[in-house]
């Protein structure tokens, strides 16, 4: 049979006499094993104090005691390093005591639990050599690993099916614009990484809750886990870099959305509660239904009258609030439409009561198609002629250039075309297509012999479009 080694020693902390003398008195009478009742406070201090001086195995606390600041005494034996238990007992709750590991077992478990102390024979068991493994320990993680395949065999399942499935679902609507295909990529695969993460959350839960399920007539106590430093570090930095990794992708798609195109068509975006008004500057056109060509980049300023709109075509992507306050407040949004079709742009910011309802078409056309309704909705002759005079007149081309001959601030148009042009520099060359072109997108290349350098506007070439300057060449054709 089995000694132990010495008594064990027991502490009973309690204000109360009779709870103190009581509990002695009963330990003494009902518990089998060895014990010692080393001692009785009645105090935090005295219980702190004896369990230094006393060096107790057992620790018991009235539960009901205030005097005792049972918060403070356990989170003072919680810190310490001693190798000791407590139990908390109360009058109140005869049938129930709280261990200190926060277990509640009833009375009469007690003394099972305390006859359960190592024993001499036990302390002296023979402990494996350093480095080697028990076999619990080694079934153990064999056990944790087999569960580990299990589960993510079902999360890769899980997923693939997720993802297989759902693409069978359209979630956005089609894409029609340039701009759509970096937002796209990027709206795949963030779902993506939320299929595996629903996945790998429900999975396990579902698995925790069928495999791991408490057995019918178990009592025991689950296995105590101390934590994972490893689990919790991975936890940790996994989502971090992923976090990371999103914004990087998030940001290169954003750049990729603002990215400017070959050719540029400006268009001006009013919003008012509760319609759209576009402008075309180049051609004077306003129009309550915004005409794009397919494949032409349009740059769209966007402002309000009253308050904050937000410019919205699903099929775009792309988004844009239009804000009042004047041109300070203006905001710019690029799209590049790739599918001719009907579409329509919607106010994404709550405006007002007729909300709901603040739509306008959207028109993508062929690029013919779009220049003939430039024509008709202008006004404009068909005849590039004549459309080059207007332009003369309204780009302010009159101010410095005559029609006739004479001498203005720049050169005469009459007779210009195909004659020879002598630059300040004494070179020459014969005033064709690309030499009117090159005068009217970079003025400042050549100066004209006689002539002031630097007098024409710097920004007449962002004013005129390709179209606007060919109708000008040809209009210069006929000044013979």
């Amino acid at each position: 049979m089995t000694q132990r080694a010495r008594p064990q020693r027991i502490l009973i902390a309690s204000s109360h006499a009779l709870f103190g003398q009581g509990l002695r008195s009963l330990l003494l009478t009902r518990q089998k094993a060895e014990i010692e009742v080393v001692g009785m406070v009645s105090n935090l201090g005295e219980a702190l104090a004896a369990i230094d001086m006393l060096d107790p195995d057992l620790v018991i606390v009235d539960y009901d005691d205030r005097a005792l600041n049972r918060e403070e005494f356990l989170a003072r034996f919680v810190g310490s390093e001693k190798k000791l238990r407590v139990v908390l007992l109360s009058l109140q709750n005869p049938e129930e005591a709280i261990v200190y590991d926060r277990r509640t077992m009833a009375a009469a478990q007690i003394d099972r639990w305390l006859e359960e102390w190592p024993t001499a024979d036990e302390a002296e068991a023979p402990r494996p050599p350093s480095g080697v493994v028990p076999l619990s320990v080694n079934r153990l993680r064999r056990n944790t690993m087999k569960h580990l395949i299990i589960a993510g065999i079902f999360v890769v399942l899980v997923t693939v099916l997720l993802i297989v499935g759902m693409g069978q679902v359209r979630l956005l609507p089609e894409a029609a614009s340039l701009q759509a295909i970096p937002i796209d990529s990027m709206f795949d695969l963030e779902f993506k990484v939320i299929y595996f993460l629903f996945a790998l959350i429900v999975v396990f839960m579902l698995y925790s809750i069928v495999v791991f399920r408490r057995k019918p007539g178990d009592t025991t106590d689950a296995r105590h886990i101390e934590g994972n430093t490893k689990l919790e570090v991975t936890w940790t930095i996994i989502p971090l870099v992923t976090v990371l990794t999103f914004s990087f992708l998030g940001a290169q798609s954003l750049a990729e959305t603002q990215a400017i195109g070959d050719s540029v068509m400006e268009v001006n975006v009013i919003g008012s509660q509760w319609t759209w008004r576009f402008e075309y500057p180049d051609s004077g056109i306003i129009s309550n239904e915004l005409r794009l060509p397919v494949g032409t980049q349009a740059l769209l300023h966007l402002s309000s009258t009253d308050v904050i709109h937000s410019f919205w075509v699903p099929e775009f992507r792309v988004k844009q609030d239009a804000l009042p306050g004047g041109e300070e407040f203006i905001r710019d949004l690029r799209v590049t439409p790739t599918k001719i079709g009907d579409y329509k742009v919607r106010c994404a910011e709550l405006c007002g009561l007729q909300h709901t309802y603040m739509e306008a078409p959207v028109i993508v056309m062929a690029e013919a198609d779009f220049k003939d309704w430039v024509i008709v909705e202008s006004g404009l002759s068909p005849d590039p002629v004549v459309r080059g005079q207007k332009w003369y007149e309204n780009f302010g081309c009159s101010a410095c250039h005559t029609l006739d001959g004479t001498i203005k601030v720049g050169p005469s148009w009459k007779g210009l075309y195909g004659s020879e042009a002598k630059f300040t520099d004494g070179t020459t060359v014969v005033a064709d297509d690309a030499y009117i072109i090159e005068s009217i997108r970079n003025p400042g290349a050549k100066t004209v012999e006689g002539f002031t350098p630097g007098l024409m506007p710097q920004n007449i070439s962002d004013k005129m479009s390709d179209d606007q300057i060919s109708d000008v060449i040809e209009f210069i054709k006929t000044l013979k």
